[in-house]
């Protein structure tokens, strides 16, 4: 929730105190920036047994404005945290190389971009990203906030059905501030002809956020999934992901 500002939280948070005629206090599995979308995030809140999952999604759909859905409710156990308990997060960035173009009906979540795009080159370069490193060069720092993460998958391919549109599917368990639009804007910079294949990578050694790096446009992106563990493992992961990491400790 930000003061003064309509959010996805905001709305939810809102709309769920005005159905249960209680307040209650929404935990998401992270933050999106401002113009980026999610089909896949997670919240968890605490609510009375004696609620109706199946029967509050109705009711909750009907008061909720027409760009924010609650496809499902779920009982959890007492250990789940949305937020804290996640073993990783995939993201999709769409980006459109044709001559016209994003289609009309996809250019609300979908980039034009006016350049040929190597696909070879884009995902050489992505390749040589992957693992755990320091990612302050792609991060907007935020103060006490670790740069650490784990990059577990990052890969270009053409979307099925689409011509001339390119998705990127990105993976980690963790991403900080603007981490995946800066991700993407480098490889574009690749995929363009303007930067080598390993220029992302080499940013690796910066301590600080790198100035050249281009940030992508909001609205290609898109969470579209969080894992969790199995219920009993819960607790652990969630005590996992609250300690403050450092390149290379586990």
């Amino acid at each position: 929730m930000q003061p003064s500002q309509r959010t996805v939280c905001g709305v939810l948070t809102e709309s769920l105190s005005t159905v249960l005629r209680q307040p209650v206090s929404l935990t998401v599995a992270g933050r999106t920036d401002a113009g980026v979308h999610a089909d896949g995030q997670v919240a968890h809140v605490d609510l009375p047994e004696s609620v109706e999952p199946d029967r509050l999604v109705r009711r909750l759909n009907r008061l909720l404005p027409a760009d924010v859905r609650v496809r499902a409710i779920t009982p959890v156990p007492a250990e789940f945290d949305a937020r804290f308990g996640a073993l990783r997060r995939h993201y999709r960035y769409r980006v459109a190389t044709a001559p016209y173009g994003a289609d009309p009906l996809r250019a609300r979540d979908t980039v034009a971009w006016p350049y040929a795009l190597d696909l070879d080159a884009v995902n050489a370069a992505s390749g040589l990203l992957l693992g755990e490193h320091d990612f302050a060069a792609f991060c907007k720092r935020r103060d006490g906030a670790t740069t650490v993460r784990a990059l577990q998958e990052l890969s270009w391919a053409p979307a099925p059905g689409e011509d001339g549109v390119v998705v990127a599917a990105v993976s980690a368990d963790a991403f900080c501030h603007s981490m995946v639009r800066s991700l993407v804007g480098a490889l574009l910079d690749v995929g363009r002809g303007r930067r080598a294949p390993e220029w992302p990578a080499s940013l690796l050694s910066r301590a600080a956020r790198a100035s050249e790096v281009v940030v992508a446009p909001a609205h290609g992106l898109s969470l579209v999934g969080v894992d969790y563990p199995d219920d009993a493992e819960l607790a652990a992961r969630a005590e996992q992901t609250r300690r403050v990491r450092v390149p290379g400790q586990a």
